[in-house]
Parts: structure tokens; C-alpha cells; sequence
């Protein structure tokens, strides 16, 4: 008979250091974006690293760009110059608030550990949306995966058990041992 360790080599404990690792940058990335919108602050540089994020100016110009004018003629995605130039862009003013607030909510629950696995769902409808603004785009073809991939996986796996508030919760409140807490 195999040993289990055998079969599977890797401890629980080891992959839920991983996948909180990756539950924590994921976080990063989404409360660094929600916080450039908040502040306006574009621009960082450190050392040699020079680098920017996206503002809410910004991401309005690029939706509409994306959507009305790349390639000459936008997107070829149905309904969504509709979407885009009927709702969202005519809304701006709430919406860049509530793209900002998303990143910022999703990105601090991320890192926090706290709800990881819904706002992982949240953060992964909000990269589908982008990925269905530059399917057809001409992009490069792995463009949207990288984002939207690691955060099916976080809405699929219970990440917030190591490192993270969601062990804290279900320990003191068993019966919220479920989705998205587990």
C-alpha cells in the first residue's frame, strides 16, 4: 500500500501558503488600482523601477477607445458599444466611483482574507467585463486570462483559511462554514 505522502507529496499547509500568497497579490493588485483611482496618484517611482496605474480619467478613455475606436470601428462584441455608450459612459460620474470602490473592496477583502472566496467572484465578473471589451481587439491572446484565470481559481478554492480572517470567522461561527467563507 502507498503511503499518502508518497502519492501526493505536498502538505495542506503547503498549499495554503500558495494559494493565500496568490489570494494576497491578487489583493495587491486590485487595492493598488482602486487606491490610484482614489488619490490620482499615477505615477511611481522607486529606485529604478518605474512604473503606473490607471486612473479614473484614464480608464474612462480607454473603455471608450477600446469600444468605439480601436481598429477603426470598436469592438465587434455584441450589445456592448450599447452597454458601454448608453450606460456606463453617459454614467461616469457614479461609475468611475463604482469602479473605484470595487477595486478598493475587492482588493482589501483579498488581502484580508475575509470573504476571500466572493470577492474573488466579484473581482472575476469585474476582469470578465474587460475581457469581453478586447476580445476582439486584435490583443494579444493572453492578454485577460492572466487576470481573470487566478481569480476563478480564488472563487472556486477557499484561500482565506491561511493568512486570512476567514479561519478566524468560521472558528468563532461555524455554522458560516460556506460559501464564500468556505
Amino acid at each position: 500500500m502507498t503511503d499518502a505522502r508518497e502519492r501526493f507529496p505536498v502538505s495542506a499547509a503547503t498549499l495554503g501558503r500558495g494559494m493565500a500568497a496568490l489570494r494576497i497579490f491578487v489583493g495587491i493588485i486590485f487595492l493598488a488600482n482602486g487606491l490610484a483611482k482614489l488619490t490620482g496618484h499615477r505615477n511611481f517611482d522607486v529606485g529604478w523601477y518605474r512604473g503606473f496605474l490607471i486612473v479614473r480619467n484614464e480608464a474612462r478613455n480607454i473603455l471608450n477607445f477600446e469600444v468605439n475606436r480601436r481598429g477603426e470601428t470598436g469592438t465587434r462584441v455584441p450589445y456592448l458599444k450599447e452597454l458601454v455608450n448608453d450606460v456606463i459612459l453617459p454614467n461616469w460620474d457614479v461609475m468611475q466611483w463604482v469602479v473605484t470602490w470595487t477595486e478598493i473592496g475587492v482588493g482589501l477583502l483579498l488581502v484580508l482574507g475575509l470573504l476571500s472566496r466572493g470577492a474573488a467572484l466579484v473581482g472575476l465578473l469585474f476582469q470578465l467585463f474587460l475581457a469581453v471589451v478586447y476580445m476582439s481587439s486584435n490583443r494579444w491572446m493572453f492578454e485577460q486570462p492572466h487576470e481573470y484565470v487566478p481569480l476563478l481559481i480564488l472563487a472556486l478554492v477557499p484561500a482565506g483559511y491561511v493568512w486570512g480572517l476567514d479561519a478566524l470567522v468560521t472558528r468563532r461561527w461555524p455554522g458560516l462554514r460556506r460559501w464564500p467563507l468556505a
